[in-house]
Order: C-alpha cells, then structure tokens, then sequence
C-alpha cells in the first residue's frame, strides 16, 4: 500500500514541475520576445526623428534663417505585450507535447500499478466468495464423494469430520479454520505448494494427488507423501445466513509435515 501512495505522489509531482518549468520558460521567452520589439520601435523613432531633424536644420539654411537646436526626441515608453509575444512557437508547441505526452504515460504506468496492486473488493479471486447453503454442500459431497470445486475462489470445499476439530485444535497452522471446521467443512487451495501446478482430485485414492511431481495430500489437505514441504494451503470458512462464505483474500499456509488430524489412509489406487 505505501508503494502504491509513493508512486502516486510521485506522479503528481512530476507532473507539477513539468507543468511550472515549461509555463516559466514560455513567459521568459514572451518577455524577451516583447522586450526586444519595443527596443526596436524606440530605435526606429529615434531615427525616424533624427532624419526629420536634419531636414529641417537644411531647409532653413538654405532660406537664410536661424538654426534652432533640434530639441531631443522624448524617450519612448515601453509598449505593453501584445498577444502575438505570448503565442505557441513551434519549439514550444513541440516541448509542451513531448512534456504532456511523458506526464500521461507516467499516470497511466502509476494507475496500472495501483491497479495490479489494489486489492480485489468484490468478486472473484481475492474476495469473499459465497458458494452457498452449508447443508446443500455437505449433502453433494456426501452423494459423490468428491469434493465441490470451485473455479472463481480457485478452492476445493470437502468435508471435514467433526470428531477430529479437538484435535486440529492443538495445530497453529489451523487456527483461523476452526470455525470452518466445526460447521464440517475445509477450503483447500487448489495450487501445490511445490512448484505451483494445480492439484486435481483422485477419486480413487480419495487424496489430493499432483501430476507434476507426484505430491500427495489427503481429504483435507494434510501432506501425505511427495515432494511438498508441507500441507496443502487453506482459505478460511464462515457461515452466514446458512450460506458457506470462503475467504480467498487471505492465504493460510498448510499444516507442516506430518500432521494428521483424521486419520484418512489411501482408499484406492493411485492417480498420478
């Protein structure tokens, strides 16, 4: 969370001294454009004057009159700004673009950050998940002997036999899904915790088996044999207006190695 305030802050503040620099530098420019314009008009007054001057000074010595001395041409004051001074050039057409175009792909890279990081606030992964009545699951299961799976909470729900809560009790790992195990059920995280591959269901050994490695976990997810450093890693369960509720927002690390609270042996041949 402080990664994603640190970009955005960061953004924003490129963005402002982008912003300040180029409306500094086309105002000096603006200034310097109005400024030598009104030395020119001075310049081309003093001469315009001085010529009329001179011509004047002529014609009356070649009538024989007195000459009076040319009195000095007033100073001319400095002329305020026109529009013209404060248009676009072309290099500041140019530095505006490129400077607008940075600032949008900065905030576009800052948006996709938060984005990626920003935690999923409802549906799908990451979020609490209702998968439905508590004894409409345990009634499938109980039909099909397999567990329900569920694709969007990326989880397995199987049953979990409640004579074996007082023990599960004593394990730390399991301490968030008591509750979840007291209404008789455990929401297993359908990735291995090898190497990642997804762990499908046996029907036939009635464990969870990975054909990537061979790792081997029972009913509930407790490790059995294979390559796994541990158990299966589990998702918390709640029960709301008698619907089973699934936290996929936190990942519970699995039970460590050689944890069995059920008991549960092979039933039949193995999958993988």
């Amino acid at each position: 969370m402080s990664f994603v305030i640190a970009v955005a802050v960061v953004a924003v503040l490129v963005i402002v001294f982008l912003a300040v620099t180029f409306t500094r530098r086309d105002r000096e420019r603006a200034t310097d454009q109005g400024t030598r314009k009104a030395a020119r008009s001075q310049a081309e007054g003093e001469q315009a004057a001085s010529g009329r001057e001179v011509e004047r000074s002529m014609a009356l010595a070649r009538r024989g009159g007195e000459l009076t001395p040319a009195s000095p041409a007033p100073v001319a004051l400095r002329e305020p700004l026109d529009d013209d001074a404060f248009g676009v050039t072309r290099r500041q057409f140019l530095n505006r673009s490129l400077g607008g175009m940075f600032a949008f792909a900065l905030s576009g890279f800052g948006a996709a950050c938060i984005a990626f990081l920003w935690p999923t606030l409802k549906g799908g992964f990451g979020s609490k998940i209702v998968v439905g009545p508590a004894a409409d699951a345990l009634a499938e299961m109980s039909e099909t002997k397999e567990p329900v799976y569920n694709p969007e909470g990326r989880f397995y729900l199987n049953p979990y036999p409640k004579e074996s809560v007082a023990k599960a009790k004593s394990i730390d790992s399991y301490a968030a899904l008591i509750p979840g195990f007291e209404a008789g059920l455990v929401a297993i995280y359908q990735k291995c915790v090898h190497l990642g591959c997804r762990v499908p269901w046996c029907a036939s050994s009635q464990w969870f088996e990975c054909p990537c490695h061979g790792s081997q976990y029972n009913r509930v997810g407790e490790k059995k044999g294979g390559p796994a450093p541990r158990g299966c890693d589990h998702f918390a369960i709640s029960i709301e207006g008698g619907d089973v509720v699934v936290d996929t927002a936190t990942t519970i690390t699995g039970p460590p190695i050689g944890t069995d609270t059920t008991g549960q042996q092979i039933e039949g041949p193995h999958c993988a």
